[in-house]
């Protein structure tokens, strides 16, 4: 049953190989890329530079899909129909490699490309909020303490905190940046004041993160979808509101937010890059090694990526944490050699 995979992938490949070339209906000459909206900036100034430095080159399709949805457009095969690479503001997961394996992509360049921080921003008119891990646990929990969240301020969750509504304005379940609020803000929170949430979390994964990371939705979160400008907005709207996105869009707009202090860090650029601040976390561009031969520009796409995600580079100077030196070195050896992704270690 192997071999019509096999070749099916083969005439995919050979159809992508032909289209980049110019042969055939439905020509694709340009670089695609779907993923995370986190991810999307850097990508798109990576796109930018690639057709200054070539102007014959196609102007690369970069689509801000979130990480979740993204992952499933870039796994749904090989081909000049599917994406070429996937932003990532998490790793891939193993049921999101097996996806990608199964449709015939199971060759994938993971590059870290930097670091990013889950920022908690408010208004520069806000209450000027110091947060913890429980405190946000306790107020966007659908069930903490295993009863439905009765919290409407904030002073219901922490007594010290101001007697204002609970309003969070955050990225959809499919994102990315949701994902990592569960993981690294809410289970964390979580493990701090529920009984046996440590040990569940050893004995049945599934089930700690089903206890401790369900966001409520009574509308003290509020989706706000994959437009982190739109949170932004919302929070100049609403001056007592909170946001949930990636810390380049807390940099970007440092003239009309601020970060929110949790668990007694900001949320800058040196605490990130220690790891010091909660909610930090590393970014990936994922990339189909069946494409490189077939898309034009693709591996240039790639080495223009690490030419420029140094911490005097331009992706830094829009909001990227550039990684260790030891990380960046890695991740330059990946895209140089054609290094492919061992998913024996992938996340559940």
């Amino acid at each position: 049953m192997r071999l019509p995979c096999l070749l099916a992938a083969m005439f995919a490949l050979a159809a992508c190989h032909d289209q980049a070339n110019g042969g055939g209906a439905g020509v694709r000459e340009q670089i695609t890329a779907v993923g995370s909206s986190t991810v999307y900036p850097f990508t798109t100034i990576i796109a930018e530079r690639f057709v200054a430095a070539d102007p014959d080159a196609k102007a690369p399709v970069i689509e801000s899909t979130g990480t979740g949805a993204g992952m499933k457009l870039f796994c749904a095969g090989i081909g000049a129909g599917h994406p070429d690479l996937e932003d990532a503001s998490r790793r891939m997961k193993a049921s999101e490699y097996r996806d990608c394996a199964a449709h015939g992509a199971g060759e994938l360049l993971e590059i870290q490309i930097g670091i990013d921080g889950i920022a908690f921003a408010e208004s520069k008119r806000g209450p000027h909020m110091a947060l913890t891990s429980v405190d946000i646990y306790r107020a966007l929990s659908a069930h903490p303490g295993g009863k439905p969240n009765a919290a409407r301020t904030w002073a219901d969750v922490n007594p010290a905190l101001p007697a204002i509504p609970i309003q969070v304005y955050g990225p959809p379940a499919t994102s990315g940046t949701r994902d990592a609020l569960a993981e690294l803000i809410l289970a964390k929170g979580c493990d701090a004041v529920e009984p046996g949430a440590p040990a569940l979390a050893a004995r049945d994964p599934e089930a700690h993160r089903l206890f401790c990371t369900r966001v409520r939705e009574d509308g003290a979160y509020i989706d706000a979808g994959e437009n982190d400008n739109l949170i932004v907005q919302k929070l100049q709207a609403n001056p007592d509101a909170l946001g949930v996105f990636g810390y380049s869009y807390l940099e970007e707009n440092r003239q009309t937010v601020d970060g929110v202090t949790i668990n007694g860090v900001k949320p800058t650029y040196d605490a990130i890059a220690a790891d010091r601040y909660p909610g930090s976390r590393p970014l990936y561009v994922y990339a189909k090694k069946a494409h490189l031969d077939a898309i034009p520009g693709l591996r240039a796409f790639l080495r223009l990526y690490a030419e420029n995600w140094g911490k005097d580079g331009p992706l830094v100077r829009r909001g990227l944490i550039a990684s260790p030196e030891a990380i960046q070195a890695r991740s330059r050896a990946i895209i140089a050699r054609e290094i492919t992704l061992d998913p024996a270690n992938l996340p559940s």
